[in-house]
């Protein structure tokens, strides 16, 4: 039965972000079930979901009260639209999102996905600015190598070369700068003159600050590898755009809801952005929904006549099951306390993380925070030797894969920038499966280094 599955998936169903030779192999991967922080496949092989599914799976699999919450709703109302139109479990969502969101954000646009939240917010920053009288600011800055999604607009944010390249030309006046990659802050130097801020500062006056429409960064850039920024730079972020009446946006689509120990991952720069994006881990997963947080003086400004609107919408924004299913996740979070427990665990798991790194060469670095890792891969750290192209490909394709199906362990072997292993276990593990985790990851580390060694012998 299972066979005939893999063998229709490899006829019909076209997997996303899938290289051919992994679609058509016999040995597609096949999950079946989830369970708290376990998946199985269809030979009935149990996974350490080392990375919530996809940064979402916050609350474990299995969970009867979101389900509960999703059967019920679809048993009352199963859809109405958000156009004209309001229901009671997109207005409690909202409710409860602004009330988490940090200032003044208290507007909540729902729609269905990552991308379509960034989208959003590129549109929002339009309209506002048009709205009120400067239309000429249409022109974004974001950083290089960032992931913001796939729709076009949130492609042209993108910083990602990769991802960009089959479909370019792409909006043209999104400008990339440098990244906080290696950026560190000496004593007495100010934050300002850090080359990724000047960057910006640098595009602002060549371009005028009269056209910037906004600057989009994450909190914890995921792209390049859990990049946390020095202190500093998110305020630095902010009066860049105070100074020059551009919008700041925070993607929260991965640190949002409990990745990094806060609700929003901008809570711990200390600093308010003006637009936040949302989605995977607001309904941890269950259902699609996604969203954009406005401040309340900027839906004003968009809405400043009487037959003002925001010209924007979709069919399934604020969906009835996704927000009630939303309303449940996060009433979860708050009854179990699962913020308190990333706080609480992360530093023994970054602890483990750096343990490992000190027993094996072939880490270059740790990188993170919260409940969200990267481990950057290198040929041997002590003399300073790189992987060559051909390790690198073998490392992500085939020896880190095969060595998390041996090990039974579910997470990301990541390709951009560098080659690494991506961990973002779900928020409700405990100290129990972050030593489990840590074995695991050991396990694919010490297969990893085998095959170097093996390669260099």
């Amino acid at each position: 039965m299972v066979e005939d599955l893999r063998a229709a998936a490899r006829e019909h169903l076209l997997l996303h972000f899938t290289r051919k030779a992994a679609w058509q192999s016999p040995e597609l991967p096949m999950v079946v079930r989830g369970e708290g922080v376990y998946v199985y496949d269809d030979r009935g092989r149990r996974f350490l979901d080392g990375l919530s599914g996809l940064f979402c799976v916050n609350m474990g699999h299995g969970r009867a009260d979101i389900v509960a919450a999703a059967t019920k709703q679809m048993e009352t109302l199963a859809y109405t639209t958000n156009w004209s139109v309001a229901h009671p479990a997109s207005v409690e969502a909202a409710r409860l999102i602004a009330g988490l969101a940090p200032g003044d954000l208290d507007a909540v646009f729902f729609v269905n996905s990552g991308s379509e939240a960034v989208e959003s917010a590129l549109k929002f920053s339009w309209q506002y600015h048009r709205n009120t009288g400067h239309p000429e600011r249409r022109k974004v800055i974001a950083r290089h190598m960032a992931y913001h999604g796939t729709t076009v607009g949130a492609l042209s944010i993108t910083g990602v070369p990769a991802y960009r390249a089959p479909f370019e030309p792409l909006l043209p006046e999104v400008f990339h700068v440098r990244n906080t990659y290696g950026a560190e802050v000496s004593p007495g130097t100010p934050v300002s003159s850090l080359p990724c801020v000047q960057d910006i500062r640098d595009i602002i006056e060549r371009e005028e600050a009269e056209t910037i429409a906004a600057i989009f960064a994450e909190p914890v850039q995921n792209g390049r590898g859990a990049l946390v920024p020095p202190d500093g730079y998110w305020a630095e972020l902010r009066s860049i755009c105070d100074e020059n009446g551009i919008l700041l946006v925070a993607d929260e689509v991965i640190n949002g809801f409990g990745r990094l120990g806060h609700w929003f991952g901008i809570e711990r720069e200390g600093i308010v952005p003006d637009l936040i994006t949302f989605a995977k881990g607001a309904t941890s997963g269950y259902v699609p929904l996604g969203g954009l947080i406005a401040r309340r003086s900027l839906v004003e400004g968009l809405m400043n006549r009487d037959d003002a609107l925001f010209t924007h919408g979709a069919t399934w924004g604020g969906h009835p099951v996704a927000t009630a299913a939303s309303v449940a996740n996060i009433k979860a979070m708050q009854d179990e306390g699962v913020l308190g427990n990333v706080l609480t665990l992360a530093p023994e798991l970054r602890a483990g993380l750096e343990d490992l790194a000190a027993r094996h060469s072939v880490v270059r670095e740790v990188r993170g925070t919260g409940f969200f890792y990267a481990i950057e891969l290198m040929a041997d750290r002590d003399s300073g030797a790189e992987l060559t192209g051909d390790e690198s490909i073998a490392l992500l394709r085939e020896v880190l894969p095969r060595a998390m199906r041996e090990a039974g362990l579910l997470t990301r072997p990541d390709d951009r920038g560098a080659t690494m292993l991506v961990l973002a276990p779900p928020l409700i593990a405990d100290r129990a499966v972050i030593a489990e985790l840590l074995e695991k990851v050991d396990a694919v580390i010490s297969a990893a280094e085998a095959y170097v060694k093996a390669q260099r012998a």
